[in-house]
């Protein structure tokens, strides 16, 4: 577990003390005010840890307390429920072992490069969403504003999923399972089946009319599911206490040729890995300096790429055996119905094979008849109402989401032997899944307005989930589930890829791609490959835009909507949004992406000064973090306490303290040429963190 470090005061690096006595042996004797002017270097509160020299002085930001469990809360916050009920889904859609060569494509061009790149700043800058793209450019500032909106509106949602999964789990301690049968309605003189369980199923039932009770439309309410709403203040309540302790705690191969299939696949990587939430940098930024983030990267990614594969092999092996049993079920119901049209003399008992047994018939053998009375009886056949009860059948009614998790996984477990025990064992697996997710959207929250605002963690922490969970009773009424898919689709997709976008843009273009590089190799101790450099530079970008604008081209295409469960046709419709949903898609999607503009034009007219207050007198040298007063007036050289420029010599420095970097005259860097994330001297205009 990560511990805060303990506050130890250092030296002065060897460095500094040259170079201020190559400036001292430089001066002019005749000064004695000169000689006995003070030094100011504010070093009391210096307490980073400097990666390069060894030092063993860390500064007061937590840190992981090893590696093993730093990679754990990356691979938790990016292996969630979308690998369980998402990836499944897109590859039995697509075409099964033919989807998962584009996803590996896309993987290698904008998976792994984009985490690397949020690795990568989030461990050298050591600062959440907002500090670092503030860092990067204060003008894309509202990069990071945007991130954390954007975790905000997905927590209200995913922990309601949550919240689900609690109340089903809750409910799988007992036997037999509550959704295995269709309830009995009693009336005066007999019991019947529930009829709107009858026209469905019992685990369809269940879900929509016991654990959801819900509305048929968005418009109707229908006041709060007290159920739900326990489940979803008890979600809230362990997020909370786990994110108090802090960091701690947490077939067909020309199917692609589809463009369909690559927009998906590349829209699967891109959430897969949980770039642009804010989450990633956060992680990140309580690592060491030196840390290998890009094994970190490769590593993660791949762990996520093959878990996402073997959820897709055991959901395809239940969902095979949920397939055989409802088969073989209607094998046997339409055995019965043949036997019955045999003895009413609708079927003559000639067509049929003396070897069948209708008593213990096959699934190969009843084909077989089936195929028989088809071609005997051709005109009257559609009159009889058989079924052909293929299995292919069965398993091509591809379910996802909500649909694939609370009704064909807890049918196919109705069938398991000790179904309670699977039952418990399942939705516990998806509160795990979801927690780990949800603590790193989290973070991508608290994170950066903690280090913005310097707020307590603890306070801000409870005011967020309380926030939240207030918000999210909007999700637990009676027609919470369609504004769960209604946040789903628009609060997240658009905003995110918009953000990414602007993150490659911001590394690659306004801060220098090849000071990036450089700063990784001397963070690192190694150069990164060129492979990267071209990603960053050319292919990510290219690759980020086409599918911005494959994912504005479908929303336009396909009107938005939301499936309805309708009481009386026991099934789902699929409706149109009223005018004020409308209003609220739109409304999240601008809400997400505003700060970047707003933030834009505050730096652009200069609306807030760079130079007032603490975060603007904090800069990078040498990895330690060098706090300033910020009442220096005048050249960079005046060091020396009680005099201005003008009165002092000019001495011929043995060293120079920094030089300006070739081509940017408006930085001044260290000695080594790099400037931002490496060696900067005081009072630079352009490295505060948000005033915002």
């Amino acid at each position: 577990m990560p511990k805060n470090s303990k506050v130890v005061k250092r030296e002065l690096d060897d460095e500094v003390i040259e170079s201020v006595k190559d400036l001292l042996s430089n001066e002019d004797s005749a000064d004695d005010a000169f000689k006995k002017s003070e030094l100011i270097v504010d070093v009391q509160d210096e307490k980073d840890t400097d990666a390069e020299e060894g030092s063993e002085v860390e500064d007061e930001r937590p840190a992981w307390s090893s590696k093993l469990q730093y990679i754990l809360a990356q691979v938790g916050f990016s292996v969630g429920l979308g690998n369980v009920w998402r990836f499944p889904y897109l590859c039995q859609k697509n075409g099964g072992g033919a989807y998962l060569l584009p996803y590996l494509i896309l993987l290698l061009v904008i998976g792994i490069p984009i985490f690397f790149l949020e690795l990568s700043v989030g461990q050298r800058i050591r600062r959440g969403s907002i500090g670092v793209w503030n860092y990067i450019s204060p003008k894309l500032g509202g990069i990071g504003f945007a991130s954390c909106i954007v975790c905000f509106f997905v927590a209200l949602y995913y922990n309601v999923i949550i919240g689900w999964s609690l109340f089903y789990f809750s409910q799988s301690f007992q036997q037999p399972l509550p959704w295995d049968q269709c309830p009995l309605v009693k009336n005066a003189s007999h019991n019947f089946v529930e009829p709107e369980c009858e026209k469905s199923s019992a685990t369809t039932y269940y879900w929509y009319r016991e654990a959801l009770n819900i509305s048929s439309s968005i418009s109707e309410s229908g006041g709060l599911n007290w159920k739900m709403t326990i489940c979803l203040l008890a979600a809230w309540v362990m997020v909370c206490l786990a994110m108090i302790k802090g960091i701690q705690s947490s077939g067909k191969l020309e199917i692609m040729l589809e463009p369909k299939v690559w927009r998906e696949a590349a829209t699967q990587v891109f959430f897969a890995l949980g770039l642009g939430f804010g989450g990633v940098i956060a992680f990140s930024s309580y690592n060491k300096r030196d840390n290998n983030c890009h094994f970190d990267a490769v590593l993660v990614s791949f762990i996520n790429f093959f878990t996402s594969v073997l959820a897709t092999l055991v959901v395809f092996a239940v969902l095979g055996f949920k397939a055989n049993v409802i088969n073989e079920k209607c094998v046997a119901e339409n055995s019965k119905m043949i036997i019955t049209f045999l003895k009413m003399g609708n079927i003559s008992q000639d067509i049929i094979p003396h070897h069948i047994n209708f008593s213990a018939i096959t699934t190969e053998d009843y084909h077989l008849v089936y195929d028989i009375i088809q071609k005997v009886k051709e005109e009257e056949f559609p009159a009889l109402h058989l079924n052909s009860c293929q299995i292919g059948d069965e398993l091509n009614k591809a379910v996802q989401g909500t649909g694939l998790a609370f009704i064909a996984f807890t049918e196919a477990m109705t069938h398991f032997p000790a179904s309670p025990f699977w039952s418990v064992m399942f939705f516990l697996m998806l509160v795990n899944l979801g927690l780990g997710s949800m603590f790193g959207t989290i973070e991508g929250i608290i994170t950066p307005i903690v280090d913005t605002f310097k707020v307590r963690k603890e306070i801000l922490t409870v005011i967020c989930c309380l926030l939240a969970f207030c918000i999210g009773l909007i999700f637990v009424q009676r027609s919470g589930n369609y504004f769960v898919t209604m946040f789903d689709d628009y609060s997240a997709t658009l905003p995110l890829l918009i953000v990414v976008i602007l993150e490659n843009i911001a590394v690659s273009f306004v801060y220098g791609i090849d000071k990036f590089m450089e700063d990784l190799r001397d963070m690192l101790g190694f150069a990164p490959n060129k492979y990267y450099y071209y990603m960053w530079k050319y292919i990510s970008p290219l690759m980020l835009l086409s599918l911005l604008i494959a994912s504005v081209v479908n929303m336009g295409l396909n009107p938005p909507g939301y499936n309805a469960w309708i009481e009386d046709k026991a099934s789902e419709e699929f409706l149109s949004y009223p005018t004020w949903g409308m209003v609220v898609c739109v409304s999240l999607v601008v809400l997400a992406i505003l700060p970047v503009p707003v933030v834009f034009l505050i730096r652009r007219c200069n609306l807030i000064d760079d130079s007032s207050g603490n975060l603007a007198s904090v800069t990078y040298k040498r990895g330690r973090v060098l706090k300033e007063p910020v009442n220096l007036e005048g050249d960079d050289a005046s060091l020396i306490h009680g005099k201005i420029p003008s009165e002092m010599s000019s001495p011929n420095f043995g060293k120079n303290i920094y030089r300006k970097q070739s081509g940017s005259p408006s930085l001044d860097t260290a000695p080594n040429g790099r400037y931002g994330i490496g060696y900067l001297m005081a009072d630079m205009p352009d490295m505060p963190e948000s005033d915002l």
